[in-house]
């Protein structure tokens, strides 16, 4: 059983059954509603999952495919916390970050890799904070 919830805690799910694949998608679209470089999803049954907190806000679009999909989200917080959609009857998308355990995903390929932004590799080589980031005794220069 896997279980999640949304930032604030007021969704909450579980599920129980086989795992589907784990995947990155980079369409335009999932950028935009996770306001990130990328969405990280995870494929379940609808059967085997289970609202057991919460009722998500949810709105429907068109996304780069052209496909219908539905976003069911916090309407409190604002977090996204799964997916839907009429191309896939009876599967639902959970979001990796709302996952209470998502070190546990396995990604296993990315989708619309045409529309990825240039700046997502995350170099090995990139300075890196074990918590936090920039300390008060660094100091940040922006140019104007």
């Amino acid at each position: 059983m896997i279980t999640g919830q949304c930032l604030f805690g007021d969704i909450r799910f579980e599920y129980r059954g086989e795992l589907g694949h784990a995947s990155y998608c980079h369409c335009s679209d999932c950028r935009r509603h996770t306001g990130s470089a990328f969405n990280t999803v995870v494929a379940v049954s609808e059967t085997g999952f289970k609202l057991t907190g919460g009722k998500p806000a949810e709105y429907t679009t068109q996304g780069e495919s052209g496909r219908g999909i539905t976003r069911h989200f916090c309407s409190r917080c604002g977090s996204p916390v799964f997916g839907s959609s009429p191309s896939h009857p009876g599967r639902i998308y959970i979001k990796a970050g709302a996952l209470d355990n998502p070190e546990n995903i396995q990604v296993s390929h990315q989708s619309w890799f045409s529309s990825a932004v240039p700046w997502a590799f995350i170099s090995a080589d990139l300075r890196a904070f074990e918590k936090g980031s920039v300390g008060a005794s660094d100091s940040l220069e922006f140019s104007k």
